[in-house]
């Protein structure tokens, strides 16, 4: 694209060059991240059908040495925050308030 003046004019869409000391600048002020893991599991003691379900299928194809299936799940968290202890807080507060049901889920959380 060429401007009134017959000069190349750059569309405010295109992105900065790599080497283009002002794009790396933006780079390095980026706060650091960190990624936690939420593990949920239900309690011991509570019923869990999709447990069940897949130790039943298991055993249908032939797995007989399956004794109990547990499932839960898994929540992994991209965390705007470089303080390990900070974010580890943090994902505990998710966990307690939205990610687990504490009162028929245990869950434990891991910084990767």
């Amino acid at each position: 694209m060429t401007g009134s003046d017959g000069r190349s004019a750059a569309t405010p869409h295109e992105a900065p060059l790599r080497g283009d000391p002002e794009a790396r600048r933006g780079e390095l002020n980026q706060p650091r991240t960190l990624k936690a893991r939420v593990y949920v599991m239900p309690k011991n003691g509570v019923l869990d059908p999709q447990g069940k379900a897949i130790g039943h299928a298991l055993n249908s194809l032939g797995f007989a040495g399956v004794k109990e299936v547990r499932a839960g799940k898994v929540i992994e968290l991209d965390l705007a925050e470089s303080d390990p202890a900070k974010a580890k807080t943090l994902a505990e507060e998710m966990a307690r308030k939205l990610l687990a049901n504490t009162v028929i889920e245990s869950f434990r959380v891991e910084l990767v």
